[in-house]
């Protein structure tokens, strides 16, 4: 379990106090799917509220704490049915191709032979955002958006 000390959890909770619960833990219980849920949603805001329906508030603590033990994550609050949880965020780093300028990607076409029993070619092929392949792999551009004679009559 993460631990944090009393200067970042304020930090936290002042953080977490306009975050509405992202996680809802119904009559079930802390589930697999339930788990995976709260894994997924620490994994891309790092610090989520999850709302635990029930009376009993030593289940609750019992959640709250297996919650943070099975996840890797650090407590922040719990208040009334409301549980604050924080994880690191990871930072993943896209890569983006250095020869690719903003608005280009690249494809890969394979066209298969014209007899059919040779093998299909291979092209990799760099295109712009307004251009896209056809399913016989032929690269045509986005046409103009086609203007309304009806439109055109009432602005003239």
């Amino acid at each position: 379990m993460l631990t944090l000390t009393p200067g970042e959890r304020s930090a936290l909770r002042a953080e977490a106090h306009g975050l509405k619960p992202v996680v809802m833990v119904g009559e079930s219980g802390l589930t697999e799917s339930v788990m995976k849920e709260i894994a997924g949603s620490l994994d891309a805001h790092g610090l989520i509220k999850v709302r635990v329906f029930g009376d009993d508030r030593e289940a609750r603590v019992a959640m709250y704490e297996q919650i943070c033990s099975d996840l890797d994550a650090a407590p922040v609050q719990h208040i009334g049915k409301l549980l604050v949880l924080y994880r690191p965020k990871v930072e993943t780093v896209k890569e983006r191709s250095s020869k690719a300028g903003k608005g280009m990607r690249e494809v890969t076409i394979v066209k298969a032979s014209a007899s059919g029993t040779k093998k299909p070619s291979v092209t990799k092929v760099m295109i712009k955002g307004n251009e896209r392949v056809t399913a016989g792999g032929n690269i045509k551009r986005a046409k103009p958006r086609q203007a309304s004679t009806k439109k055109n009559a009432l602005n003239k």
